[in-house]
């Protein structure tokens, strides 16, 4: 019997996992000069405004390699706002998985590697909302 060794190929890209409250984006990022996708648009087209803009391009800048590196991102949940911070918080993991010793002690510095742990508290029973209970009845 003749074994067949199958050929892997070796990605050509980084993988990480940004989050924010709901929002989960999923980021690769190539090593070669391009554009940002998110959701197979073009990322100006997905978050619009020239203040959207400075965010998202804020690890590349931080990092020096504006325009050097092109990502396909994959967002879901979450708002527009909590997708954008999702996307810089993939794109800050994978610039750090592809050269920790260059990029983290800048990206670290300027809090883009962190988690921001800030989710929606949950709804509990005998509340009008989130954690504000009802008035007391007065006792008979």
């Amino acid at each position: 019997m003749v074994k067949t060794v199958k050929k892997t190929k070796k990605a050509n890209y980084t993988v990480a996992v940004g989050r924010r409250k709901c929002a989960i984006a999923r980021v690769r990022l190539f090593r070669k000069k391009g554009n940002l996708v998110v959701n197979d648009q073009p990322v100006d087209q997905y978050f619009p405004g020239a203040v959207n803009q400075v965010f998202y391009e804020q690890p590349f800048k931080l990092a020096g390699v504006l325009g050097k590196y092109s990502a396909t991102i994959k967002v879901v949940g979450g708002g527009p706002q909590s997708q954008l911070e999702a996307v810089i918080h993939g794109l800050a993991r994978a610039l750090n998985a592809l050269d920790r010793d260059k990029y983290r002690p800048v990206l670290k510095k300027n809090g883009l590697l962190t988690r921001d742990p800030r989710v929606r508290e949950r709804r509990k029973a005998g509340t009008g909302g989130k954690a504000r209970r009802q008035k007391q009845s007065p006792r008979r």
